[in-house]
């Protein structure tokens, strides 16, 4: 009964559970006190013991959902504990714990590989995404709208593939390799355009403009199918809260009474 009990509270609070509630709340807390050290270039001692806390606390909580690996797949089983591990959630959050726990020799001057730990340390924001509701609410929204946008993003991949071999074979002067025709293209799509690699013939400026135009209208397709996924999901949730809280209409049930009467 205590490891269900655990397994409550380190779940996503339903806003009835005070303790899970609070759970989440200062898991959040941790979470973005353990990211703020990464926005300084110098490590200091304060700094340090933030993160040796931080990390510590995300031990204990990783720990607490492998003991109760058995409740989330609703299997008991041992096998839920070797699943667990391997999960994508799991896996986030070890590799944002890994970093803190590597003692790297200075000596070494492997400044790069340090530098790699520690910017594997971002991705401690995902595990934020448990602990709340909105983004809980947006993964089921792409998780829903997976064949759309797997559409979208392939028209996109092909739309900079053919892009970019156009402009590589228009403007051949203006880029050194296929790489930076395909940046282009990739700024082009976004209509970003910082200006670092540009076409400088009227034939391939006319060729950008055209590539700009149907970036626009490809950048517009997914924020549509995301935000009608939203916006579907959002009504979902208030039906299913109205089924599990069903509200009681005293004025229709005064009517019903004098009615009866």
């Amino acid at each position: 009964m205590m490891r269900k009990r655990i397994y409550e509270i380190i779940e996503t609070s339903t806003g009835e559970d005070k303790a899970s509630t609070i759970y989440d709340i200062f898991m959040i807390v941790v979470i973005i006190a353990s990211l703020i050290p990464l926005a300084f270039k110098n490590d200091n001692i304060v700094f340090s013991i933030v993160d040796k806390v931080c990390v510590v606390i995300f031990i204990f909580d990783y720990l607490l959902r492998w003991i109760t690996a058995d409740y989330k797949y609703g299997k008991k089983s041992f096998l839920s504990f070797i699943r667990y591990p391997i999960s994508p959630m799991a896996l986030i959050d070890l590799i944002s714990i890994i970093p803190s726990l590597f003692v790297v020799n200075s000596g070494l001057k492997v400044l790069r590989v340090v530098r790699m730990f520690r910017a594997l340390r971002v991705l401690r924001v995902f595990k934020a995404s448990r602990y709340s509701k909105s983004i809980q609410i947006i993964k089921q929204v792409f998780k829903k709208s997976k064949a759309p946008l797997t559409a979208v993003g392939s028209l996109a991949i092909v739309y900079i593939l053919v892009s970019a071999l156009i402009i590589i074979n228009v403007e051949p002067d203006s880029f050194d390799n296929f790489f930076d025709a395909i940046y282009w293209a990739t700024v082009s799509l976004t209509t970003m355009g910082y200006g670092d690699i540009y076409p400088v013939t009227t034939l391939g400026r006319l060729v950008t403009m055209i590539s700009s135009v149907f970036g626009i209208a490809i950048v517009a397709l997914p924020a549509g199918i995301i935000t009608a996924g939203y916006l579907g999901e959002l009504e979902k949730n208030k039906s299913d809260n109205k089924l599990e809280n069903p509200e009681v209409d005293t004025d229709e049930l005064k009517d019903e009474d004098k009615n009866n009467g």
